[in-house]
């Protein structure tokens, strides 16, 4: 029996490949311009401010830099709202059991950082165990996933509604929100949509964090509570998806064994009897 996990293998290494090059030839080239015109950007200020160096506008950028990796946004003023808050500090936490991870706030004090890990330690098996029986829920009463391979027909009908149902209220409704209340365009909203629920999180973009802006105190909170639930059911989705492509691969080598087999089963038949030989006794 002929196993498909080396095929599996080689073509995720692929796919690795692939992304890699493509991502390479897209943003490359934009990186180094932002890079040059960034540097323009530097000689052009110190030209216009003589009475600052080269070593003290390094050393003003180092102090924004560290600024950001806490989590302080360098725009605005000392005004700014916390990222602390409850409504911060709610969807931050959801972010840690979630294993989203965006990036742009972080616990800076060391008992912050201790007590991070321990939350983190309970928290991922209890929102895995949590995503899981709200799984179990949206199959009971949605559809059966399992039987829809097995069973066309009724269950082929209720996995589409289930799929558009979904699609709108957590892929195509929510970034007309993002993109009304953060001021983003569409594709940036359904960007960051797609790249929280699938825990990818790059941190790029982020709700509720432009200081120009005076965001709501539960909108962050608000955020939290659809993620979970965007979270169980992409998380279906990625599940059908995978179990669909293990079946049809497992289903593209059973047919390739019966092919095997049924070709040296021709040959053997079509090949001439050969004589008997008789040695006399």
């Amino acid at each position: 029996q002929i196993s498909w996990t080396p095929l599996l293998v080689l073509g995720y290494l692929f796919y690795l490949l692939l992304g890699a090059m493509v991502f390479q030839l897209l943003e490359k080239q934009a990186e180094t311009h932002f890079r040059n015109q960034f540097q323009l950007e530097k000689l052009n200020f110190l030209q216009n401010y003589t009475c600052l160096n080269l070593q003290a506008l390094e050393k003003f950028v180092q102090v924004l830099m560290e600024a950001w990796e806490k989590g302080v946004n360098p725009e605005g003023n000392s005004t700014n709202p916390s990222n602390w808050d409850f409504s911060n500090s709610f969807f931050f936490a959801g972010t840690v059991v979630t294993t989203i991870g965006y990036g742009n706030l972080s616990p800076s004090t060391v008992a912050g950082q201790i007590f991070c890990v321990f939350y983190a330690l309970f928290g991922v098996p209890l929102n895995l165990a949590f995503l899981n029986q709200l799984g179990k829920g949206l199959n009971a009463h949605l559809l059966t996933l399992e039987r829809w391979v097995q069973k066309p027909g009724r269950a082929q009908v209720q996995l589409a509604i289930f799929l558009t149902i979904g699609t709108l209220l957590f892929l195509l409704f929510p970034p007309l929100v993002f993109s009304y209340v953060e001021g983003w365009s569409y594709g940036e909203g359904f960007y960051f949509t797609f790249i929280t629920l699938s825990t990818i999180g790059f941190g790029d973009y982020v709700v509720g964090t432009n200081p120009n802006k005076h965001y709501i105190p539960v909108y962050r909170s608000l955020t939290a509570i659809w993620i979970v639930f965007g979270l169980a059911w992409l998380a279906l989705v990625f599940n059908v998806g995978a179990d669909l492509m293990e079946k049809f691969l497992q289903l593209k080598w059973h047919k390739s064994d019966l092919s095997l087999a049924e070709g040296a089963t021709a040959k053997v038949e079509d090949e001439p009897e050969q004589p008997r030989i008789h040695i006399p006794s």
